[in-house]
C-alpha cells in the first residue's frame, strides 16, 4: 500500500499503474492527477486525499497493524505449542494402539 503512494516522487504527469478489478485481476491504467489519490479505508469506502495525507494514513495504518501483530504473537505461539503437544500425544497413543494390536495379533496366532 505505502509503495503505491510514492508516485509523487516520480514527477510524472501521467503515471502508468495497474488497477484492481474484482480483487483478482489487474488491468493497465493511467493516473492523471498524482497529487490527489483515492484510498481504500475499508469495507468498500474510499476517501480522496492528497498524496502526502495518504502517506500519513498508510504509515499510521502500518504502525497500527504492526502493534496488533505484536500483541497477538505471544498468544499464537502459545496456541502453536499446545497444538504440538496434542499432536505429539496423539502420535504416542497411535503408536501404543498399533503396538497393542500387533501383540494381540501375535498372541492369537
Amino acid at each position: 500500500m505505502a509503495q503505491s503512494i510514492n508516485i509523487t516522487e516520480l514527477n510524472l504527469p501521467q503515471l502508468e499503474m495497474l488497477k484492481n478489478q474484482l480483487d483478482q485481476m489487474y488491468v493497465p491504467g493511467k493516473l492523471h492527477d498524482v497529487e490527489h489519490v483515492l484510498i481504500d479505508v475499508g469495507t468498500g469506502y474510499y476517501v480522496e486525499k492528497t498524496a502526502e495525507d495518504a502517506k500519513d494514513f498508510f504509515k499510521r495504518k502500518i504502525d497500527f497493524l504492526t502493534k496488533q501483530m505484536e500483541k497477538i504473537q505471544p498468544a499464537l505461539q502459545e496456541k502453536h505449542a499446545m497444538k504440538q503437544a496434542v499432536v505429539e500425544m496423539m502420535s504416542q497413543k497411535i503408536q501404543q494402539l498399533t503396538a497393542l494390536g500387533a501383540t494381540q495379533a501375535t498372541a492369537k496366532a
